[in-house]
Formats: structure tokens, sequence, C-alpha cells
């Protein structure tokens, strides 16, 4: 298991996340096949090319996505027991395709919930790519496990 228990959070510390991916057509044109969302600017070349943008855009909530699948690993891999929310979410400058995605997270705050039996852990996540742009943003809300103790 890679994630960290509540007890292996520390708030104010900063975890630069290894894995990175490319972003591609086909993974943009997938995930608004399956999310069903066929805006014209993820999968239009010919309008979006007419826009302010000059070229279509990855779907944005492609890229949060992506950005929490990049954290999982060092965050809450193995010990969450729920996600329980995605907040301030924003995307200062665009995604297109052939991006590469690299991902931090920093610890906001983190608490015991009122059993004490688990630990709830507030997280910014920054997405930036090659060119170290930030383009998303977003505090995620966690609800992990407690390390085990020895009886």
């Amino acid at each position: 298991m890679a994630g960290k228990y509540y007890e292996g959070f520390t708030e104010g510390e900063t975890i630069a996340h290894e894995k990175r991916r490319t972003v591609s057509e086909s993974d943009n044109q997938r995930f608004c096949d399956l999310t069903m969302n066929q805006q014209p600017l993820h999968l239009d070349a010919e309008f979006a090319a007419e826009t302010q943008f000059g070229e279509r855009l990855v779907n944005g909530l492609y890229t949060m996505s992506l950005a929490v699948g990049l954290t999982i690993p060092d965050t809450t891999d193995g010990t969450i027991v729920a996600n329980l929310s995605y907040d301030a979410v924003e995307h200062p400058a665009p995604v297109v395709h052939g991006d590469t995605i690299r991902a931090e997270t920093t610890v906001l705050e983190k608490r015991l919930t009122s059993d004490e039996e688990r630990g709830v852990v507030t997280m910014q996540v920054d997405a930036y790519n090659q060119d170290d742009t930030l383009v998303c943003t977003f505090e995620r809300t966690a609800l992990v496990e407690r390390a085990p103790t020895a009886d």
C-alpha cells in the first residue's frame, strides 16, 4: 500500500508526484464519450479553430480527474474511506492534446473525526503542464483510515 494513513499527513507538506501523463486526443474523446459531453470545443477541430483558443481543448473535468489520479498513490491509495468533497476548482489555463500533466499536493489541514477512529484531510492539488503552467487547482477532502495500532 502506497497511501498514507491519517498520521502520515503533515499540515503544510507538499508532495511532488513523480507520475505524469501526456494527454492524447483519444483520452479526451473517450472521456467526452463516457460522460456524454458533446461540447464542440473539445471535439470539433473546425469549430475550435474559430475560437480564441484556435484548437480543441481537453475537457476540464478530465484534467481534474487526471490530477486526482496522479496523486492517489502518494496520498490515499489503500487508506481512503471516502472522498468527501472537491472545492475551489479552477482551470487557470487550458490543456490541449499532447500536454503532459504533473501534480503537486499540499496538505492544508487535518483533523480526527468525532469518534477519533478516522481522520479528515484537506489537500490542495495543483496540476501543471510541461511548461510549468498551472492548468487546474482544487481542494480535495478525504476521510482516511488511522494507522493500525500494535496490540
